[in-house]
């Protein structure tokens, strides 16, 4: 069919898609107001949005290998639980997610030029979004080397810290928020490790993805677990749970912490590039998200189009980068990451429910629950505003649906 997407991504591809979006998103953006939310419980935070990402991947993995189509939790809440989960999903991830990309863009601007950040930002999406128009490889090639230079950067900045003479570990405790303090900053924190969801949404464009993907989504998810633990307790180490907490940039500030300010323009380089590979990671997933409701007629028609030379949905990558660079021209949005994990932990919660339903298998079982039950109790926990924003936007997509539907049956 003109419209099907080719298989040309193995696992060290998927991994790199994955890492692209988990690393770029987090590390930079989340640590502040997770340690503000969690104070000495950040790393106790830090395991409960692991845990949940797990479970959450390891149930996506699992939906993915029996549907290896684009379009991730949209297709797996269609499939298992019908039509309207399938709906909200979808309707949950595009909405945030494009939310997230322009958040992403703003934050390259940020770090690179702060007095021209909208037009850096409109830039890096018109950059990104050409870039992934030339073919799912070329972005996974982009994606690998700045892959490559934020992990390089990152390992600078732990060993700066934990070697200097700063650094003590007393540090890595600090004033207990209580529970609630903790889970937030876990829910916070829960952004950062979004990105496995990009190996799930290329579903169609891996090959061999019954075997691809289930081996992809954990070893992604545990590369940047291990990352985010080493960068965390190295920031910790100089500059502690409050200092960490005040900072408006982290860990620029823990190499000036720990002698050596010189660094702190390559962190700053490193950190544009990182929001960049999420950035390009985000485009891809949202643009897979809305090639599959297209297809099935909840969005227009004409974005299920596939180019015929380079097999990406060209129409839905046009118009994902269209409205991320009108959001990125005009509005300053990096106070949308509880929006965003709002929306992504609904959209994890449906994944689990789906997965539910797979077979009686118990551990298959044992971990969809708790993957289930994480995603709510971590949206809960969100800053109220987050909260009831991302709830309002999910109601206005229930009666999108409904109006539809009405008038599909001629009512």
């Amino acid at each position: 069919m003109e419209d099907q997407l080719k298989r040309t991504l193995g696992v060290s591809d998927a991994v790199v898609v994955g890492l692209g979006a988990m690393v770029g998103a987090g590390i930079f953006a989340a640590l502040a107001p997770a340690a503000r939310a969690a104070g000495g419980s950040l790393l106790a935070a830090l395991g409960v949005a692991g845990l949940v990402a797990y479970c959450n991947a390891h149930s996506s993995a699992r939906l993915a290998a029996r549907y290896p189509a684009s379009g991730g939790t949209y297709v797996y809440g269609r499939e298992r639980l019908g039509p309207f989960w399938g709906y909200l999903a979808g309707w949950g991830f595009v909405i945030g997610k494009t939310t997230s990309c322009a958040a992403m863009a703003l934050t390259v601007g940020a770090y690179l030029w702060p007095g021209r950040q909208h037009a850096v930002a409109v830039a890096a999406v018109v950059a990104l979004t050409a870039a992934s128009y030339g073919g799912v490889q070329r972005s996974a090639r982009v994606a690998r080397l700045i892959v490559a230079v934020v992990l390089a950067v990152l390992a600078g900045v732990v060993v700066v810290c934990l070697s200097s003479e700063a650094a003590d570990p007393g540090r890595l405790s600090g004033s207990d928020r209580g529970v609630l303090g903790l889970l937030q900053g876990a829910g916070l924190l829960f952004f950062a490790f979004a990105g496995y969801a990009r190996i799930t949404t290329l579903g169609e464009e891996v090959r061999d993805p019954e075997r691809t993907i289930p081996r992809a989504v954990p070893i992604a998810l545990g590369i940047a677990l291990l990352v985010y633990a080493a960068v965390a307790v190295a920031a910790l180490s100089v500059l502690g749970a409050e200092g960490l907490a005040q900072s408006s940039a982290p860990l620029a500030d823990a190499v000036r912490a720990a002698g050596r300010p010189g660094l702190a323009p390559v962190v700053r380089v490193g950190a544009a590039l990182a929001a960049l590979g999420s950035l390009l990671a985000l485009v891809l997933g949202v643009s897979r998200t809305v090639l599959a409701m297209a297809r099935d007629g909840r969005l227009p028609r004409a974005l299920a189009a596939v180019h015929p030379r380079h097999q990406v949905p060209h129409h839905a990558e046009l118009a994902v980068g269209v409205v991320v660079a009108v959001l990125a021209a005009t509005a300053d949005l990096r106070g949308a990451i509880g929006f965003s994990s709002f929306g992504v932990l609904v959209y994890y919660a449906i994944a689990n429910a789906s997965a539910w339903t797979l077979d009686s298998a118990v551990k298959g079982r044992a971990v969809a629950v708790v993957g289930l039950a994480g995603c709510v109790v971590l949206a809960c926990a969100l800053p109220l505003a987050s909260a009831a924003w991302g709830a309002a936007v999910l109601a206005v997509g229930v009666v999108v649906h409904g109006v539809r539907g009405r008038l599909r049956s001629g009512i």
